[in-house]
């Protein structure tokens, strides 16, 4: 459970993690820059816009200066002794933050003594005095607000907020030695460092960790008190996803014994993540309450109503020819991927006009490996996939799972990709194609042939998300910054980004051809004679007049 204070960490802690960094990566990698670093450790350090990236702040500038040496002292031996450019930043940190205090304090005074409370309580106490974006508020004025705020909640429901207003106080203007500080330092530098090195990767703190997972793409995700919400001077105001009996617009104050004022988001976002199946003791302030009042929240008091269905890949038809095109569409790659395609397939096979199947991978991100190789099964059954590549030059091969005869896809089948199918999703279209198996229609895709792992640091202190490997087809061709190359080209609006732009993003790697020989030859798509569509989607109906051409045929190898 997050305890509110900022992360730490020990000199020969922070030089352990980067250490675990450089060796770790698939390949190797440039030096940091140090501009850069520096800008990127500000963030870090400062979760409310008080003690480095305010324009009053004085550990800014610091920071910015002394970067290129905080950047070497980090990366040195862990042996090598102490850290002294932390220190010095710590040190300014420790007069800055006792300055805040006492604008702080001023702020609540003032408050305190005001003769009339005025704006009605909740509402006051449920806006957030944090800037979204840049920071362009001097730190000063912020403090000052806190505590008035502070002063505000004290007068206007006594006791009930006493330990939120001294969790504020203490969080947002902590007293710290400079030996302390220089500890927080260390541990915004090893978070910036990470990316530095890592287009993909990022270390956190064991007590916010959940902020560099994706659980949406867990098989069975952990429940969470809430979806989405903003903070406050001494909570946290719930947007959506209220877990029931809270609800949209609480205020929450504390879950257990931890009060949430004065938390970073990171902290927010991890203690509302229910593991296992707790009852938590949850108080929130609530609109038109007299006082704060405390909730008994379950997850298994939610699970307890009707369980939600499975998740369902959208599915549907268009017209082809003398029947119809199946269009399965996958937004994402969840570690459950294969159950989720079995299904739609199952919902496929009921139908008896249809000619063939489009998997609509367009602005597909990617997510799991796994999840990818689970979905291969049902068209390249057993099949070696993807040659990967780990730092040491030893090479991984993924294999497709043997799925029963009864539930494989044999029939026409065709994959649409955009500059936006990135990872996971590659995985899928590109085995497809370098096996023959489908037509892969569209643009060049983004190009992200690497994979991350995530790793405990040797140092016991918090979590490592590191590209650990990089990938490649098949048939051994690069994917990472080259992308899949469509058989059929269509013209698609252009992604944003692409991975060969990337800072940092690591070079492609060749690998091996690794492709089994197929049991039959992928049957082709049956000509349409013109009659196709009309489509709920143009691209889609674009994608559909191509397949069953000659055209289609003779890059498809057919």
């Amino acid at each position: 459970t997050p305890t509110g204070a900022p992360p730490e960490l020990g000199c020969a802690q922070a030089r352990t993690i980067t250490s675990q960094v450089r060796s770790g990566l698939a390949a190797p990698v440039g030096a940091p820059d140090a501009v850069a670093f520096g800008e990127s450790v500000s963030d870090w350090l400062d979760p409310h816009g008080l003690w480095s990236v305010a324009p009053d702040s004085p550990a800014g500038p610091l920071l910015r200066r002394r970067a290129a040496d905080l950047l070497a002292e980090i990366q040195a031996s862990p042996t090598d002794g102490s850290c002294p450019v932390a220190a010095e930043i710590g040190g300014e940190l420790a007069r800055w933050s006792a300055r805040l205090r006492d604008v702080f304090d001023e702020g609540y005074r003032s408050a305190m003594s005001s003769p009339a409370v005025g704006l009605d309580g909740f509402r006051r106490l449920s806006a957030s005095p944090f800037e979204d974006g840049p920071v362009t508020r001097p730190a000063t004025t912020l403090a000052r607000t806190l505590g008035s705020d502070a002063g505000f909640g004290a007068r206007a429901f006594g006791d009930a907020l006493s330990a939120h207003v001294q969790a504020v106080r203490e969080r947002t203007t902590p007293v710290l030695s400079p030996e302390a500080w220089a500890l927080v330092v260390l541990a915004a530098a090893v978070r910036a460092y990470v990316p530095q090195l890592d287009a993909h990767g990022a270390w956190a703190p064991l007590d916010e960790e959940v902020s560099i997972y994706d659980l949406e793409l867990e098989t069975a995700p952990p429940p969470r008190l809430w979806t989405d919400m903003t903070r406050t001077t001494l909570g946290v105001r719930i947007e959506a996803g209220a877990m029931a009996p809270l609800a949209d617009g609480d205020l929450v104050l504390q879950i257990e014994r931890t009060s949430l004022a004065g938390m970073s988001v990171e902290q927010a976002q991890q203690i509302a993540v229910l593991e296992g199946d707790p009852k938590v003791r949850v108080t929130v302030l609530r609109a038109r309450e007299a006082a704060p009042i405390e909730l008994l929240v379950s997850a298994a008091d939610d699970a307890s109503l009707p369980p939600a269905p499975p998740r369902e890949l959208p599915l549907a038809f268009e017209r082809y020819g003398d029947g119809r095109a199946a269009i399965v569409t996958i937004a994402d790659v969840p570690d459950n991927l294969g159950d989720e395609l079995g299904r739609a397939l199952a919902d496929v096979r009921r139908e008896d006009d249809v000619r063939g199947l489009v998997l609509d991978l367009r602005a597909n991100g990617g997510g799991s490996t796994d999840g990818a190789a689970d979905a291969l099964g049902y068209f390249l059954p057993g099949a070696t996939l993807f040659p990967m590549r780990r730092r040491d030059g030893g090479v991984e091969v993924e294999r497709a799972p043997d799925v029963p005869r009864e539930v494989r896809w044999n029939a026409p089948l065709a994959v649409l990709v955009d500059g936006d199918s990135a990872s996971a999703a590659e995985m899928i279209a590109g085995a497809l194609g370098a096996y023959g198996r489908a037509v892969v229609i569209g643009e060049r895709t983004y190009g992200k042939g690497c994979a991350q792992e995530y790793l405990d640091d040797e140092a016991h202190a918090g979590v490592l998300r590191l590209t650990t490997l990089l990938y490649a087809l098949p048939d051994g061709s690069p994917v990472q910054k080259v992308g899949i190359s469509p058989d059929v080209s269509l013209s698609l609006p252009g992604p944003t980004e692409r991975e060969a732009s990337v800072a940092r993003a690591l070079g492609p790697w060749h690998g091996p051809d690794v492709r089994d020989r197929l049991a039959s030859p992928p049957p082709p798509w049956p000509s349409h004679a013109g009659r196709v569509g009309p489509c709920r989607d143009e691209v889609l109906c674009r994608a559909l007049r191509v397949l069953g051409t000659s055209r289609a045929v003779a890059r498809h190898g057919g």
